[in-house]
């Protein structure tokens, strides 16, 4: 196997009674067969409900792989997919956009806390205008969740590019984003912020920097 080209780990939750459960799981055994993942880890949660609860788990058949969570019917080709992409940050922007529009917010957080490398896509996102509204209202819930986290100083260097971005709005989030992020480098980009040309900016890291 190409060691640079790792292919992504599976975990599948059932129950007795769901019929979807068994499409998915014998689509993810044959992905396991030809070497699309590497393994799967699968769990009844009538035997195992503490596996559920661990994850938060709502509604089976429950997909992880490699940091992608989905829930529900899913064909194979969609499986393979997802599989085949699993470090692509494209993908991970995809994935991301997609459960944000559905609603997914929770399901968005555990993702983001099992799968860190998530978050850059995350704020990625925060940097387009033309990312949609509910999806820029979920990044900042995904943001606030995490605050103070060791995850979220993965991103520090990236949410302080935020900050200098040309667009006024983006650098609005940017100072709520700093606030959460909590360390010694956001106060005093925050402070430098409180002196931006825009108003909205200069209160919103007024507010930031008063809550550090």
């Amino acid at each position: 196997m190409d060691t640079q080209h790792p292919v992504a780990d599976a975990e599948l939750l059932i129950a007795p009674g769901c019929p979807h459960c068994p499409a998915v799981l014998s689509a993810l055994a044959d992905m396991v067969k030809q070497g699309l993942i590497g393994r799967l880890q699968v769990v009844n949660i009538a035997q195992r409900p503490d596996a559920a609860s661990e994850r938060g788990v709502r509604g089976v058949p429950w997909i992880r792989i490699g940091p992608f969570e989905l829930t529900g019917a899913h064909g194979g080709a969609e499986l393979r997919d997802w599989a085949a992409r699993a470090t692509d940050p494209q993908a991970h922007r995809e994935f991301l956009v997609r459960q944000l529009e559905s609603g997914e917010l929770d399901g968005v957080i555990a993702a983001c806390r099992r799968a860190p490398e998530l978050l850059p896509a995350l704020v990625g996102m925060a940097a387009d205008l033309d990312t949609p509204f509910a999806v820029r209202i979920g990044i900042g819930a995904v943001i606030e969740d995490l605050a103070g986290d060791a995850r979220l100083l993965g991103v520090a260097d990236a949410l302080l590019a935020l900050s200098r971005n040309e667009m006024a709005p983006v650098r609005a989030d940017a100072a709520h984003y700093l606030g959460q992020l909590g360390s010694e480098a956001a106060g005093a980009r925050l402070r430098e912020m409180a002196h931006d040309p825009d108003a909205e900016v200069r209160e919103i890291a007024a507010e930031s920097l008063a809550d550090l």
